[in-house]
């Protein structure tokens, strides 16, 4: 596989910034494969479309987030755990998701690695124990606290999301890289990164902030009515659709 990747994460169920961000994608020729890491459904509302646009490439591969799981596990007839809204909403995203997807969804792995240029690659949605499960979030992440998670992995590179903000740590032994939420922002911007693995071993990263129209996006939370609504605009989106105006 060639040097130059694409790093994607935490779509959630934004449609109209990820066809932003893929036809970005498509404008640099020279990248050879996408990697989306995990969230792909749940918060936004375009779960299909998300879905239809990200299964109908050949070009991505997959690792599974925690809303996704959720989302599988009502699926599966289990009752969902944790807040009532959370909940709410899961339900709302099952059922709304077109069965044909469940297949791909289910057969996500929650880890990947790639050998990319001689570069070892650890890809996953977030930091994991022994036992499989994500770890709570570390709001004050560091270099030196993700050695102690990963001290002993053969890996020169981890790269994350979960953490809807933009990590870039690099210690004396790999690089940790977290390109943000794509979409979800407090700003009409999709952000991900571009990664070039170099012959002499070098990892180059640009992040990138397509613009984009989520005016649309925005208020059909209302029109639909999505469960957990005014949580979900305010925390993942910064209201931004009452700073426009309705």
């Amino acid at each position: 596989m060639g040097g130059k990747i694409a790093i994607i994460t935490d779509i959630h169920g934004n449609g109209a910034a990820l066809k932003a961000v893929l036809d970005d994608i498509d404008r640099h020729k020279d990248i050879q494969h996408i990697y989306c890491l995990g969230d792909l459904i749940a918060i936004g509302h375009e779960t299909n479309e998300v879905l239809e646009l990200l299964f109908s490439r050949e070009d991505i591969s997959f690792v599974k987030g925690n809303h996704d799981e959720d989302v599988l596990k009502i699926l599966e007839g289990h009752e969902p755990m944790g807040m009532d809204s959370k909940n709410e909403h899961h339900k709302w995203i099952a059922s709304k998701l077109d069965k044909k997807y469940i297949p791909r969804l289910t057969s996500m792995p929650k880890e990947k690695y790639e050998n990319i240029n001689g570069k070892n690659f650890l890809f996953i949605h977030y930091h994991i124990n022994g036992s499989g499960h994500f770890l709570p979030i570390e709001e004050r992440p560091s270099a030196r606290g993700l050695d102690e998670i990963y001290g002993n992995f053969n890996v020169d590179a981890v790269c994350f999301g979960h953490h809807h903000f933009v990590h870039h740590f690099k210690s004396n032994k790999r690089l940790y890289l977290n390109p943000g939420s794509l979409g979800c922002n407090y700003a009409p911007f999709a952000p991900y990164a571009i990664l070039q693995v170099g012959d002499s071993g070098q990892i180059d990263v640009y992040f990138k902030d397509v613009p984009y129209d989520n005016r649309e996006f925005l208020l059909s939370y209302e029109k639909l009515n999505v469960p957990a609504k005014e949580f979900i605009l305010k925390i993942f989106h910064g209201n931004q659709q009452v700073r426009k105006g309705k």
